[in-house]
C-alpha cells in the first residue's frame, strides 16, 4: 500500500507503507510517518496498490485516520472500498482533508475520452498511464486500459471512455502519459477529452496527433500534453476574451462569419451531441465555437435540416480551412454532415466546405 499526500505548497513522494507499521490490531493497522515540514496544510491523501502486475491482491478499505501529533488536529473518514475498484480497474482512491474550520474540496468523477485510430487492435500488447493535472494538483498515474467503457468504432477512428475519481483538480492544464510494452506495437494517438460526469461543459481537449512506436530500443514512452483549448461554458467565454482582447484588438476589428450547417438526409443522420467548429485562414485561426443556438431550429442538427450560426471573431484573412466534430454525448451521436458554408460578410465571399460523412 501507498500513500501520497498533498499540502498547500506541494505534495509528498509515495510513502510505501510496507516497513512502517508500527502498531497492528485485528482490523486496525497504525503507521508513523513524516512529512516534509514544506508541504504546507494538507488537502488530499491518494491512497492505492503499487504493483500493476498482481491482479490478484486485494485491499478492502474500511476507515482512515490521520493525527497532526503536534497540534492534535484530527481528520477521520469512513472508505468502505476494496482496492482495485473494479476487475482490473483503477487501483487508487482520492479523498479530501477536512481540518477544523477549513472548507475541503469535493471528489470529482471526470470522464476521460480518448481517440485513436489503432487503439482496439493494440490494447493487449502494451500498457497505458495517464496523469491529469490541474490547479489543484495532479490524479497520479491512473492505467488507461484495464477500465475503459463506451467504446465507439468508425471507419478511420476510435473512441473509448476512462472514468477516474479524484479530489477536484480546478482548471486543467496537461496531462502526462506513458506507453510501455513487452513487444514490437505502434498507437497512433488524435486527441483526449476530458470533462466532469456531472456537467456538459466544459470540456478540455489536449490535441496529441502523433504515432508512437513502441519496440526494444524505446521500451517506454511519455508524452506531455498541454491543453490546446477549452470547449464550451465560462472558461470558453474567458478564453474568448483573452484571444480577442490581446494586443488592444477592438471589438470593431472583429469579422461577422455566417455559418450554415447541412445535416444529410439519411437515416440516422441527426444528432443531440455538442457541435463545435474552429476558423482557419491565411492569417490566423479562431477560437473554438460551440454551435448551439440555429437561427432556425430549437434542435439543430436533424435530419435533413440546415442550421444558421452567426459568429464574431479576430480577422483571420482568407478563409482555408475549418475543424468540426462533436463530443459524442447523447443515443447514438453519430452524425451524418452534409457540408458547412460560411460566408464572410467583410469580404463578401463564400465558402463552401462538403463533408458527405
Amino acid at each position: 500500500m501507498v500513500m501520497v499526500f498533498y499540502g498547500s505548497n506541494g505534495k509528498s513522494n509515495p510513502v510505501s507503507m510496507e516497513n512502517k507499521v508500527e502498531h497492528q490490531t485485528e482490523n486496525q493497522i497504525t503507521y508513523d510517518i513524516y512529512l516534509p515540514s514544506d508541504l504546507g496544510m494538507l488537502y488530499k491523501v491518494r491512497l492505492g496498490l503499487q504493483s500493476l502486475e498482481n491482479n490478484i491482491s486485494q485491499l478492502s478499505l474500511h476507515h482512515f485516520k490521520i493525527q497532526n501529533t503536534s497540534t492534535l488536529d484530527t481528520f477521520s473518514l469512513t472508505i468502505n472500498k476494496t482496492l482495485p475498484l473494479s476487475p482490473n480497474g483503477d487501483r487508487w482512491i482520492e479523498f479530501p482533508i477536512q481540518w477544523p474550520l477549513k472548507e475541503a474540496l469535493s471528489v470529482v468523477t471526470y470522464h476521460l475520452t480518448i481517440f485513436s485510430r489503432n487503439i482496439l487492435n493494440e490494447r493487449n500488447l502494451m500498457h497505458m498511464t495517464a496523469c491529469i493535472y490541474g490547479t489543484h494538483g495532479d490524479t497520479g498515474d491512473r492505467s488507461l486500459l484495464q477500465s475503459w467503457q463506451n467504446v465507439q468504432q468508425g471507419e478511420k477512428n476510435e473512441s473509448f471512455l476512462v472514468i477516474v475519481d479524484a479530489v477536484d483538480l480546478g482548471e486543467l492544464e496537461k496531462i502526462v502519459f506513458l506507453i510501455s510494452s513487452k513487444t514490437d506495437c505502434k498507437l497512433d494517438i488524435k486527441k483526449l477529452h476530458v470533462q466532469e460526469a456531472a456537467k456538459e461543459h466544459p470540456i478540455y481537449v489536449f490535441e496529441v496527433n502523433e504515432e508512437f512506436s513502441v519496440n526494444a530500443n524505446k521500451p517506454k514512452i511519455q508524452r506531455e500534453i498541454p491543453r490546446s483549448f477549452v470547449i464550451g461554458g465560462e472558461k470558453q467565454k474567458n478564453y474568448i476574451d483573452n484571444n480577442l482582447n490581446k494586443e488592444g484588438s477592438k471589438v470593431k476589428n472583429l469579422t461577422e462569419y455566417t455559418i450554415k450547417v447541412y445535416t444529410g438526409d439519411k437515416r440516422g443522420a441527426g444528432t443531440d451531441a455538442n457541435v463545435h467548429i474552429i476558423l482557419f485562414g491565411n492569417e490566423d485561426k479562431s477560437e473554438v465555437f460551440q454551435l448551439s443556438k440555429s437561427l432556425e431550429h430549437q434542435n439543430p442538427f436533424e435530419r435533413g435540416k440546415v442550421d444558421t450560426f452567426k459568429i464574431r471573431t479576430k480577422k483571420l484573412g482568407s478563409l482555408r480551412s475549418i475543424e468540426i466534430g462533436h463530443d459524442g454525448k447523447g443515443f447514438a451521436s453519430g452524425w451524418f454532415l452534409e457540408k458547412v458554408e460560411i460566408t464572410d460578410a467583410a469580404r463578401n465571399s463564400m465558402h463552401c466546405f462538403n463533408c458527405n460523412r
